[in-house]
């Protein structure tokens, strides 16, 4: 009998989800015993994590038995999921266990690779660094934990002067960033998921969260199965499973959104159903500067606003949008009712784009101008595509031009204050920021001798070589660069290990320490529960394994001003604690000593974090978060607003207490819509959107190393619509060639499948790093951002050869 119960455990959660897999795109319940009351006898161990995968955060509990992870259960004590899980969740555990898991370090030698060891591995890199340190550069991701990404950003900001350091958050949430500062003066949501329970109208602006964010989705879902009304309203370029559960599918053309939002605004005003004491008290209105635009932009009268969006008129929106003008008065005449709740969700869609940063203030514009905002069920929120987007790379602020805590490199003051914390001399942090993602890889893949001034890159937690744009350009033509030198930190092999001088085993998820931020600013916390395979280790070390080797090289920036080793860690009776040696390194917390460290950083801009011991206890707490008088740490469901906010000025409804404009109030913006950067024309006929599916995550690197989630979605394919597979004479399952003028495609088609695009249009998933589509996007990307847009290139697509067929 208790064999029989072991073994259920053990079994349930992996199990579950195979049949899941083939179900529609909402969260599922697993029939396992709450881990929290489950018997103490019992030879499995749990404990709680957030799940590997997208930014909903989801925590999960983690069955462990013998040094590994047996069993993974929904957290029915966590706010975020409620113990429900996606189909990918369910099979987390999974990921550790690929066959092909990268154990020891392995060093280029001609067209293979030797095994090396870790000391000389580190010395490789340390070396190469020490030779020519302003050509170094780091590539990291919002799949980074805090701490990984705070020892990154410190290793090459005050350790190494140097700023070329970007995530891969560039190419998926930089547009929401720019939108949100653009808009508050700080960025990150000011609702939180809780938006979702309360809401009447759901609006989702070209993203598909059945599949995308399914168990946030099934919050929605479920009120309706309670007898809830709830409106959803799904805005897209096909039709997808959000669509099949819409009450309305608004149908547009690729960057229609943008004049959808300048159409509701207009008709909010003519109609004189905007929010007038909300205009009157807490908003300014703003346009881009006539040359050269910033992110504060010029001052225009409410009188000038209207003169401007007067001429979106519902005829000329539907012109540029492909809405009927009976849709945009639909949306125009929701958001003119004050008696409805109304969310905005919002993800890729509107973030790769190259008007992004336009289209995310639009948004945020809209809900202020209607005084949909402030109150639960009433907020425009954007949604992010990985574990710690938000944390790690927005808050920690590992971006080229910025520092933790909302502070940029370009100021005196946000410099000197990061100094001080690192206790640096004055001026060791360069005021000049590094390359965003598109130029570093450019500047990395260009000949040196043409002006390519990265020569050595280390790549953390990412695969630019399968999920950057135009890959022909960016990165494919390192291969024929022999003075260029690719470290590369992952757990398999990936398109991006293909051309690297260096590769690292890494440590994953639970076999290490961690921290993340999700998308409703909900800092979590685990600990190591099981040991990495073989030499696996974790990339917070090998930082400050490099950062040390370094030090003994003699690099003054690994020291601090009083000639200390910047990553020194000290234990209880402050000895320091070699913690670069890869056997001392949990010999004390080194997540706990960086994130204190962190959070002297997170109260400059109200981003105010509790202290680390407070996220063991918790499942994850909602910044900011402030010390109460009895000594407890209270989270913030939703800012700006003062029913709920700690630092909303007394007596204030709403306050924007960053504001660009230092009067506590947001920003409405105008910004005219603008054409794609290329559209069909007669060589290349056809629209491209690339994005995700359910049962893989980004670049598949670990979601197709689980069988259950690879046989029920074992290749990408091409959407086609019914009508141009019949004017192209192709057939259901025949590969086709898909080309670009930069570059080509082979997959299967799939016609009248999960997704419908409408004629004259394809779509493409970009998981599988066997038919690589990002060799045909484009990498024009936001002027404000500098997010590249994957969601609308020209293509055409052909039948293969013979030869390539065969192939």
């Amino acid at each position: 009998m208790d064999n029989d119960r072991r073994a259920f455990m053990k079994q349930a959660a992996m199990a579950a989800a195979t049949a899941a897999a083939s179900r529609s795109g909402s969260a599922f319940a697993l029939p396992v015993v709450d881990p929290t009351e489950s018997d103490a006898s019992s030879a499995i161990k749990w404990n709680k994590a957030p799940c590997r995968f997208c930014g909903t955060g989801c925590h999960v509990q983690v069955g462990v038995e013998e040094g590994r992870v047996v069993a993974v259960a929904g957290d029915k004590h966590a706010d975020v999921n409620k113990g429900l899980l996606c189909v990918k969740g369910y099979h987390v555990g999974g990921i550790l266990y690929g066959k092909d898991r990268l154990t020891k370090p392995l060093l280029r030698d001609g067209d293979s690779y030797k095994e090396i060891d870790w000391d000389e591995a580190i010395d490789v890199v340390a070396k190469r660094i020490m030779k020519s340190p302003k050509t170094f550069a780091f590539y990291g991701s919002g799949q980074w934990t805090i701490p990984e990404g705070y020892a990154a950003q410190k290793f090459m900001k005050g350790g190494l002067s140097n700023n070329h350091i970007d995530p891969n958050a560039r190419l998926c949430m930089a547009s929401a960033v720019t939108g949100f500062l653009a808009t508050y003066g700080v960025d990150e949501p000011a609702g939180c998921y809780a938006d979702l329970d309360e809401c009447d109208v759901l609006i989702t602006w070209g993203n598909n969260p059945a599949e995308m964010h399914p168990v946030l989705f099934s919050r929605v879902i479920d009120r309706r199965s309670k007898g809830e009304k709830v409106r959803l309203i799904d805005i897209g370029t096909r039709r997808t499973r959000t669509t099949d559960a819409a009450n309305d599918f608004l149908m547009m053309k690729p960057h229609g959104d943008v004049a959808i939002a300048l159409g509701i605004m207009h008709l909010l005003i003519e109609n004189g159903t905007y929010d007038k004491k909300f205009v009157e008290n807490f908003v300014n209105f703003r346009a881009p500067e006539p040359e050269n635009p910033t992110l504060q932009g010029v001052a225009i009268s409410f009188d000038e606003y209207k003169k401007r969006i007067a001429k979106y008129t519902p005829e000329h929106v539907a012109e540029l949008s492909g809405l009927s003008v009976e849709q945009i008065r639909l949306l125009g005449d929701l958001f003119g009712n004050p008696k409805l709740k109304i969310t905005s969700l919002w993800c890729m869609g509107m973030n790769q784009h190259t008007m992004g940063t336009a289209i995310n203030s639009l948004v945020h514009g809209v809900h202020f101008l209607s005084g949909h905002f402030g109150k639960p069920g009433d907020s425009p929120t954007s949604l992010t595509g990985q574990p710690s987007a938000c944390g790690t790379v927005r808050e920690v602020g590992t971006l080229a031009h910025a520092l933790p805590g909302g502070r940029v490199v370009a100021k005196d003051e946000h410099r000197a204050q990061a100094e001080a914390i690192w206790n640096m001399p004055a001026g060791r942090i360069d005021a000049v920021p590094g390359y965003h993602t598109v130029k570093m890889f450019e500047q990395f893949t260009k000949a040196t001798d043409d002006g390519g001034d990265i020569d050595t890159m280390f790549v953390q937690v990412t695969n630019p070589g399968q999920t950057l744009p135009n890959l022909n350009l960016l990165f494919n033509d390192k291969a024929n660069l022999k003075d260029k030198f690719l470290i590369v930190s992952d757990v398999y092999p990936t398109a991006t290990t293909q051309l690297a001088d260096l590769i690292l085993p890494a440590a994953m998820w639970v076999e290490k320490n961690g921290m993340v931020g999700n998308s409703e600013r909900r800092t979590q916390q685990w600990f190591k529960m099981v040991d990495p395979p073989g030499e696996a280790r974790d990339d917070c070390w090998q930082t400050i394994a490099i950062a040390h080797r370094l030090f003994e090289l003699g690099h003054e920036g690994m020291k601090d001003k009083d000639g200390k080793f910047i990553f020194a860690v000290y234990d209880e009776d402050g000895e320091e604690v070699p913690v670069w040696q890869w056997e001392h390194y949990y010999d004390v917390n080194v997540d706990k000593a960086l994130f204190e460290e962190y959070r002297k950083f997170t109260v400059m801009k109200h981003k105010n974090l509790a202290p680390y011991e407070e996220y063991v206890k918790a499942r994850g707490l909602r910044w900011p978060v402030v010390e109460q008088a009895d000594g407890s740490w209270r989270e913030t469901m939703f800012r700006f607003a003062g029913f709920d906010d700690p630092f909303v000025a007394e007596g204030k409804e709403i306050d924007f207490y960053h504001s660009v404009t230092g009067d506590g109030r947001g920003q409405v913006w105008f910004h005219d819509y603008q054409p794609p950067p290329e559209v069909p024309d007669d060589e290349y006929p056809l629209w491209l959107c690339t994005g995700r599916v359910l049962e893989h995550w980004h670049s598949g690197t670990m979601t197709r190393r689980v069988s259950q989630l690879n046989r029920a979605m074992p290749t990408a394919y091409i959407e086609v619509h019914p009508d141009d597979a019949s004017a192209l004479n192709i057939r259901q399952g025949e590969v086709v060639t898909i080309e670009s003028r930069r570059g080509s495609c082979d997959l299967p088609v799939w016609i009248n499948g999960r997704g419908q695009p409408p004629k004259g249009s394809i779509f493409v998933p970009f998981f599988d790093e066997s038919k690589l589509i990002n060799n045909v996007t484009l990498e024009a990307y936001d002027p404000f951002s500098k997010q590249p847009d994957y969601k609308k290139c020209a293509v055409r697509i052909r039948k293969p050869n013979a030869e390539v067929a065969k192939q």
